[in-house]
């Protein structure tokens, strides 16, 4: 005799609705629990179809695997000394590490301790587009804004152009609205009211 249990048990699923939430949707894991908001407008239908949908992406994003904070460490050395060989005191990091809480941008530094963190956003993306946020936060190092010797760094990087390009494409699609500051371009991403996972 064979015991059918049935299927394997998801995921242990909180759900959370809130009036102040209009359109947007997040999931986030927290222990062994994913916690999925949502607007508290929405109708059982529309829970279901969500919290389905954010569990795949959220067990999508962890089921990639990212390079190591070490990796990264070694790669923004040898975008260093390739592009920023003139900066060898400044241009290289003291740690390079990924994090989840970049809800409004790819990569940040802090030039005081050297540190830079990049948005696990970025774990699934192409090497040359994580270079090209690498070698951005590795020029700020640099130079603190995103005033025209800045703009001369990132210059060096030949697939400047291209990964921006690239990056603009992944936010329309996911329908993030990039936010200049400066007259000059900059990578400072706001989420629209839409899904996000964390």
């Amino acid at each position: 005799m064979t015991e059918h249990s049935g299927p394997p048990p998801g995921p242990d699923i909180e759900v959370r609705r809130s009036a102040r939430r209009r359109s947007t949707v997040s999931a986030y894991r927290d222990g062994e629990r994913v916690v999925v908001l949502i607007p508290a407008r929405f109708s059982a239908r529309e829970e279901r179809e969500w919290v389905d949908r954010m569990v795949q992406r959220l067990e999508r994003r962890e089921r990639r695997t990212p390079r190591s904070d070490d990796q990264l460490l070694a790669r923004a050395g040898g975008l260093a000394r390739r592009y920023l060989p003139d900066h060898p005191a400044v241009a290289v990091p003291a740690s390079v590490r990924w994090v989840g809480n970049q809800n409004g941008r790819w990569g940040s530094c802090t030039p005081a301790d050297r540190t830079i963190r990049l948005s696990t956003r970025l774990a699934g993306m192409p090497d040359w587009v994580v270079d090209y946020v690498l070698f951005h936060e590795l020029c700020h190092l640099v130079v603190a804004g995103h005033d025209a010797r800045f703009w001369e760094l990132m210059a060096r990087y030949p697939r400047t152009e291209r990964a921006r390009g690239f990056l603009e494409g992944v936010s329309a699609t996911a329908g993030l609205s990039l936010h200049d500051t400066d007259d000059e371009p900059s990578e400072s991403l706001e989420p629209a009211p839409r899904e996000e996972v964390g």
